[in-house]
């Protein structure tokens, strides 16, 4: 549901040696060098892409990814690869609009409601 937060679980614990890289539809979106010289999540990795701007949590320890404030736009293929090994993938739906956010449009557009009585994403 959009507005949720969901978490993309490496199912390992990292050790030293382990470079991890996560791609959203093949450009990298997160990276984190097993000796933690290089921790990045979006534009941090790719200067192109703010797709995630803030929305992005990697966790030291196992590699997961959190991503938060999720929105429609966000559905699609994440794919995992630590070192050499063969890539996880993950297949993301987003569905739906949050009512708070529908509920803050409808407040905000009160004195024209009856012209805007329409949820549109919020990005």
């Amino acid at each position: 549901m959009e507005g949720d937060s969901v978490t993309l679980n490496t199912g390992v614990q990292t050790n030293q040696q382990d470079d991890i890289k996560w791609y959203f539809n093949d450009i990298l979106i997160a990276e984190i060098t097993g000796d933690l010289s290089k921790i990045c999540t979006d534009v941090q990795c790719n200067e192109d892409t703010e797709r995630f701007r803030d929305r992005l949590k990697l966790d030291h320890q196992t590699g997961s990814l959190t991503i938060t404030d999720t929105r429609n736009i966000d559905s699609g293929e994440y794919k995992l690869q630590i070192n050499s090994r063969s890539p996880n993938i993950f297949s993301v739906t987003v569905t739906g609009e949050s009512f708070n956010a529908c509920l803050k449009a409808l407040i905000i557009l009160n004195h024209i409601i009856i012209v805007f009585f329409f949820c549109v994403p919020v990005y």
